[in-house]
């Protein structure tokens, strides 16, 4: 089983923005130690649930502090901005870090991201599909060219080059439906339970083309039969599943409650309400949280559950950096050799 950490970049209220940055590149460093997998980071822009601005930038720095573990970035929001330009700078991680870079893209919401960019809400509500296709082929070929609804130039050179497969955010049957006609792996969210997974990967299988030459085709060193989902949850150990989600339950709402209120509509539109003690209720039943017997059980049931095998644990529940990395190690020493036993 493959085990990655998660980073949102959590603003949690008192702590400075550079320095939960910062914060992030040691608790990857940290991982690389205890050995995980890989480190995924989060995306957002004017608010404090998230504050990085650009996964892909923090990645190269983290990506630079590391000699072995795999980083990605889940998501860089495809929606806000110019396909071909992550194409870009995605190719660049791969070569500087020696394939350890794995972009992942996500729609986005309908944000007012897209009016400060100058993207526009067309572009997230039909464009995503076009865009995509675009990074694709960005990414698996030596020159691109466009002629769509949002993107029209001539053909140019992609330097560097890079063979590389995007990781696809889904959390509607839409984008499902978008990640299988290409054969793209799915990223799901920390929202869905296991059997919201096991809908999701059913409607993937079941969208993905039959015919040969149906989808587009992939990057040539791509396994195009091996297509290695990943699911993001919560992951938090303590001495007893008490203690953890007692210490979740204290310190998540000081998070999120603001965080999620920073998801500002562009147009107007009614942001969904969420009731955040309801949500880190969900979050702490029906995630890797508690003591390591729980931790090791919950990802076990996942795996079967789902057929998952590459889980990534947000790991930043308790707020402070210390627990943070605290976190970390012990997941590394006491759940990590179990699940790879």
């Amino acid at each position: 089983m493959r085990i990655g950490i998660f980073l949102v970049a959590a603003g949690f209220p008192g702590r400075p923005q550079g320095r939960v940055l910062r914060d992030c590149v040691e608790a990857i460093a940290v991982a690389e130690e205890s050995g995980f997998d890989d480190a995924w980071i989060a995306e957002h822009h004017f608010m404090s649930y998230g504050v990085c601005p650009s996964a892909a930038t923090l990645a190269a720095v983290a990506l630079g502090r590391t000699r072995t573990i795999g980083v990605g970035t889940a998501v860089s929001v495809l929606s806000t901005r110019h396909p071909v330009a992550l194409a870009e700078q995605a190719a660049m991680l791969h070569h500087l870090s020696g394939g350890r870079f794995t972009l992942g893209v996500g729609r986005g919401g309908p944000w007012v991201d897209l009016e400060v960019f100058g993207t526009g809400l067309a572009r997230f509500e039909h464009g995503f599909a076009e865009s995509l296709d675009l990074l694709c082929r960005a990414l698996g070929q030596h020159t691109v060219s466009a002629e769509g609804e949002f993107f029209r130039f001539r053909e140019v050179a992609m330097v560097p080059a890079a063979s590389m497969r995007p990781v696809v955010a889904c959390t509607s049957p839409g984008t499902v439906r978008l990640a299988a006609g290409r054969g793209l792996p799915m990223l799901l969210g920390m929202h869905m339970d296991d059997a919201d997974k096991a809908a999701m990967l059913a409607g993937y299988d079941a969208a993905r083309p039959s015919a040969p030459g149906a989808a587009p085709p992939l990057p040539p060193d791509a396994d195009a039969g091996a297509v290695r989902h990943v699911a993001a949850v919560v992951g938090y150990v303590a001495d007893s599943t008490k203690v953890a989600v007692r210490e979740l339950r204290t310190a998540m709402p000081r998070w999120l409650e603001p965080g999620l209120a920073g998801y500002v509509p562009v147009d107007g539109r009614r942001r969904p309400a969420r009731d955040v003690g309801e949500y880190v209720g969900f979050l702490t039943g029906v995630h890797p949280v508690g003591d390591a017997d729980r931790c090791v059980e919950t990802m076990r049931r996942t795996r079967e559950a789902t057929g998952l095998e590459h889980l990534i644990l947000m790991v930043e529940g308790a707020g402070e950096h210390a627990r943070t990395l605290e976190n970390i190690r012990r997941l590394g020493a006491e759940v990590l050799p179990r699940l790879r036993g």
